[in-house]
């Protein structure tokens, strides 16, 4: 019991460090080398060191993960996300709030070539804010709208964070992309319902446009067709079973580079700064996933994780109320927390517990369901107060509007993500039909 009390203490020193400024990374390397030497020796330590860095990096599924971000980043330098936005603003830009679900829209596109929220959100609040302020839309609204159409970028398959999940708890990459689209969908669906309410109770926030200004629908299409496209065989590939995850990224990053190559918007200079956002993202979720894999050891040896899933198997709860909690805790770490360190540093205590409770559903279509859950309040999380990662990057764009402004912006989105979370909780099947389908 007094090793389980050493791994509670690492998680408040954790926190503590986090808290401080230390990067996340760091601060759980810090901490589980630290907690390892104490529970064993430095020697051991060392010696976990020497062969366990390399089999992590060496593995090839993780060879997804820079792939898909290249992806994305090819899409933003070759402006293939301008012009999404730009054929979704042509379509429906003419409807009361129709620039704002021109934004949830093209978000919903982007998402399924980029699968990062943050660079989603970046690319969109550079590529749409100038057209909604433009046109009169209120300040927190459009930024509101802009940060939580970001989240779509890991709701909408391929999303990093399922891939870091599937890494995690062994999971089939594939099937968890297959589980996650419908709920994505949902997602989107919801937010336009959420604009659509605003519009009508608050239409001075979102105006029509009544001139017909830019460019005719069809050619507007016609310009977007090649994010499109990409889109379609990369998701569709996977889903088919045409090819891995791996390999569909891998197909994206050369179709967008031909794409970018044919329509002259990719040069030099686009190409390196694609790189260059690359290998930091691609670094910053390395370090991570390093400082996780040894502060998982060190609550291995804590025994942490066993001793809490026995607990709970000992209260005799029902498995929902369970779940319920979990989730509940999961929103409220998400506030205040990195989503992808939340993930992999509650990973390790939270999923023995979903896996040991009986739902009426098989292992695999527990977890892959569990993981859609996360994936749900981590994207709850990325636009949360306080901290919203989301809301600091559509906020380091839009200047003038007080962060304060775009919280407010994003609650009754919020309210739409707390009642997509109780539907696909209630309803499993949400998340799993096309993975019975197509499995």
């Amino acid at each position: 019991m007094t090793e389980a009390w050493l791994g509670v203490g690492g998680f408040a020193v954790l926190l503590a460090l986090i808290a401080a400024r230390m990067p996340v990374g760091l601060a759980m390397l810090a901490t589980g080398a630290a907690g390892y030497a104490y529970l064993s020796s430095w020697h051991a330590f060392l010696a976990y060191m020497k062969t366990n860095s390399y089999h992590q990096f060496a593995n090839y599924t993780l060879s997804v993960i820079p792939l898909f971000v290249l992806m994305g980043a090819l899409a933003e330098q070759s402006g293939l996300s301008t012009k999404l936005f730009r054929a979704a603003a042509a379509l429906v830009g003419r409807l009361r709030g129709g620039l704002a679900y021109a934004v949830i829209i093209s978000c919903t596109g982007f998402g399924a070539i980029c699968g990062s929220s943050v660079a989603t959100t970046a690319t969109f609040g550079r590529a749409a804010l100038p057209e909604l302020r433009r046109y009169g839309y209120e300040g927190g609204f459009s930024t509101g709208v802009i940060a939580v159409g970001g989240t779509l970028g890991i709701l909408i398959p391929p999303s990093v964070i399922l891939v870091v999940y599937a890494i995690a708890t062994e999971q089939n990459i594939a099937k968890l992309f297959m589980a996650a689209l419908i709920p994505g969908l949902i997602a989107a669906a919801f937010y336009c319902v959420v604009i659509a309410v605003v519009a009508r109770l608050r239409p001075e926030w979102a105006p029509v446009q009544h001139r017909a200004e830019g460019e005719p629908p069809l050619r507007a299409l016609v310009g977007a067709w090649p994010a499109l496209l990409i889109a379609c065989i990369v998701v569709g590939g996977i889903y088919g079973g045409v090819f891995t995850p791996t390999e569909g990224a891998s197909v994206g990053v050369a179709a967008m580079f031909a794409a970018g190559f044919l329509t002259g918007s990719l040069g030099l200079e686009e190409i390196r700064r694609a790189l260059l956002q690359t290998a930091s993202t691609t670094g910053m979720i390395f370090i991570i996933l390093l400082g996780s894999e040894v502060f998982n050891a060190f609550l291995a040896l804590s025994q942490l994780p066993m001793l809490a899933a026995g607990w709970i198997g000992e209260l005799q709860l029902p498995p929902y109320v369970i779940l319920g909690v979990l989730l509940a805790f999961y929103i409220l770490l998400g506030a205040v927390m990195d989503e992808l360190a939340m993930l992999l540093l509650t990973l390790p205590v939270f999923f023995p517990i979903v896996a040991g409770l009986d739902f009426g559903l098989g292992a695999e279509e527990t977890a892959i369901w569990f993981g859609v859950l996360v994936l749900v309040v981590v994207g709850m999380g990325l636009t949360a107060p306080p901290i919203g990662l989301n809301v600091f990057v559509v906020s380091a764009v839009a200047r003038d509007v007080p962060m304060a402004a775009t919280y407010r912006g994003v609650l009754p989105f919020l309210v739409a993500d707390a009642a997509r979370l109780a539907l696909l909780a209630a309803f499993p099947a949400l998340s799993l039909t096309l993975v019975r389908w197509l499995s």
